[in-house]
């Protein structure tokens, strides 16, 4: 993944490549230029206790492929067939969108991207199920 800006916080921590990094005192962007790089902000990233529903689980997926404890073939069609089950639950407009945005992703092997696309759907999941975001 080129062209890839973060805007860091103060000492907000981030997994670049299996590297945790943290960030300084200051608010900093960072520029990551080589492609293919995984990428995951320890603020958005889910804990095992808490993938406790569809969406999270198929997020969760893509996040282990992204700190590199999963590989991603295998990762791949686990995360293809979450999205397919999540399809057939998940029929608004605007859930496709995302979940073909994820299925594009995934296809190309971009798992930052999938995970983005999947995250866009926490708050419905939330909603649908009426318990409260995480």
């Amino acid at each position: 993944m080129s062209g890839l800006v973060l805007k860091l916080n103060p000492r907000e921590r981030v997994l670049v490549n299996g590297a945790v990094i943290e960030n300084g005192d200051r608010r900093s962007r960072l520029s990551i230029l080589t492609p293919n790089a995984n990428i995951l902000r320890l603020r958005d990233a889910i804990r095992p206790d808490e993938v406790n529903t569809p969406v999270r689980r198929v997020c969760y997926i893509a996040q282990l492929v992204l700190s590199g404890d999963v590989d991603e073939e295998d990762a791949k069609l686990q995360i293809l067939r979450g999205i397919e089950q999540l399809s057939q639950a998940l029929r608004d407009d605007d859930s496709r969108t995302h979940l073909d945005h994820a299925t594009e992703a995934v296809g190309r092997l971009d798992f930052y991207r999938a995970l983005k696309s999947l995250r866009n759907l926490l708050q419905r999941e939330a909603r649908l199920l009426g318990t409260a975001p995480q």
